[in-house]
C-alpha cells in the first residue's frame, strides 16, 4: 500500500501550479483559467464513468485517479484547500445520508 495522500498531491499541484506552463500541465491548466480546469475534470469524469459502466476495472482506476487530480486543479483555479472540502465531508458524517439529502430537498 502506498503513503501518498491526497495532501500530498494537492501539495505537489500547489508547487507545479507556479512552474512555467510551458513546462507543466498543471501549470498550464491554471494559467488557463478556471473555466478549462473545470471542463477537462468534468470530460475526465464522464471518462470515469464510461469506465465505471463498462467494468473496467484498470480503466476506472486509472481515470478516478485522472478525476482526482484534475478536481485538485479546479480547487487550487478556485484557491479552495483539500481541507475545506474534508471539513465540509466530515460536518456531513454527523447524519446518515438520507437525512442529508432529505434536509437539502426540504
Amino acid at each position: 500500500m502506498t503513503g501518498f495522500t491526497l495532501a500530498d498531491l494537492e501539495a505537489r499541484i500547489a508547487e507545479r501550479a507556479s512552474a512555467s506552463p510551458e513546462e507543466s500541465w498543471t501549470a498550464k491548466l491554471i494559467a488557463a483559467g478556471p473555466e478549462r480546469a473545470a471542463k477537462k475534470f468534468g470530460e475526465e469524469a464522464v471518462e470515469a464513468v464510461i469506465a465505471a459502466v463498462k467494468g473496467d476495472r484498470a480503466e476506472l482506476i486509472a481515470e478516478s485517479a485522472d478525476v482526482l487530480y484534475h478536481l485538485l486543479v479546479v480547487l487550487k483555479s478556485r484557491d479552495i484547500a483539500l481541507q475545506d472540502v474534508l471539513s465540509q465531508l466530515e460536518a456531513r458524517t454527523a447524519r446518515s445520508g438520507l437525512a442529508e439529502k432529505a434536509a437539502r430537498s426540504g
